[in-house]
């Protein structure tokens, strides 16, 4: 698919879980689930995709955080409020 190649850079320059909440709220569905793997990868340290379901509590987690949070330029990473990305 013609895809590809956007996703792969989208990817490549897409700040995962330093992304900061003005940035996220502005992201489109895809751009944010491309974000909160990145971040998921970052925190779990893997390559591995991670399931689908904790890419979705993690996007209603963040977005939950970006909405309450006064300070815009949160980074994301700081959503981790319930341990949801990291089974410890």
């Amino acid at each position: 698919s013609v895809l590809v190649g956007c996703s792969e850079i989208e990817t490549a320059l897409n700040k995962g879980g330093d992304t900061p909440c003005r940035e996220y709220v502005k992201q489109d569905p895809d751009t944010k689930r491309v974000t909160i793997t990145k971040f998921i990868k970052e925190q779990s340290n893997s390559d591995h995709e991670p399931p689908g379901t904790q890419v979705d509590a993690a996007i209603v987690s963040v977005d939950l955080l970006c909405n309450v949070q006064a300070n815009a330029d949160t980074p994301i990473e700081r959503a981790d409020i319930a341990g949801i990305f990291i089974r410890k």
